[in-house]
């Protein structure tokens, strides 16, 4: 990146972070746009220019998974669902919030913000849909269409309802740490169930 792009990136994480931190301590519908530009010390004009919408502030964080599972897919030297597995498992191990195997106090609060808002949550569909999209179509090679969008949306939703049961146990009270055995066999029964099919 040139100087100005770098620049760029660092107005864009500044602007962003104030945003979180604000929505984190008032409640993201408590907090307004002119608030945040005030936070991170520039004009409303100038934050549109980085982001679009109020929404955004948050979102763009789910931005930098978009696509991911077509990029695993496409990179791999394995079969698809063998390759997204694994990727899951190392995920899992890295502690990615998107796992939801992530205990850090900010991580959670942040989930929990996004998934009780109804204007977040209803935005997270959007990427979920243009995530399906690129891994039917990174499928498709090996698939008929039907067959590879049947198996994006069944691989994707697999790995949403495995991170959304990883973050509920953290909200109980687990640590990541103690509950990392127990997330990497529900992963692997998981996508043993995606290979084999339910039990008769």
């Amino acid at each position: 990146m040139g100087l100005r792009e770098r620049k760029r990136q660092r107005t864009h994480d500044a602007v962003s972070a104030a945003a979180i931190a604000l929505f984190l301590e008032r409640g993201f519908d408590r907090v307004s746009v002119a608030d945040v530009a005030a936070a991170a010390e520039i004009s409303k004009p100038t934050l549109f220019r980085y982001f679009p919408s109020k929404e955004d502030l948050v979102l763009h964080r789910f931005a930098d998974h978009a696509g991911e599972a077509a990029r695993v897919v496409r990179q791999a030297g394995q079969a698809p669902l063998a390759a997204l597995h694994a990727h899951f498992l190392d995920g899992l191990a890295r502690r990615d919030p998107v796992t939801g195997l992530n205990d850090h106090p900010q991580v959670l609060a942040f989930h929990n913000m996004v998934f009780s808002t109804p204007s977040l949550s209803g935005r997270v569909n959007d990427y979920i849909s243009r995530d399906e999209d690129a891994l039917a179509e990174a499928l498709t090679p090996g698939l008929d269409a039907l067959t590879a969008r049947l198996a994006a949306a069944q691989i994707l939703a697999v790995q949403r309802v495995l991170a959304r049961e990883n973050w509920r146990l953290l909200a109980a009270g687990s640590s990541a740490d103690d509950l990392h055995d127990t997330a990497r066999a529900a992963a692997d029964r998981a996508f043993r169930l995606l290979a084999e099919g339910l039990p008769a």
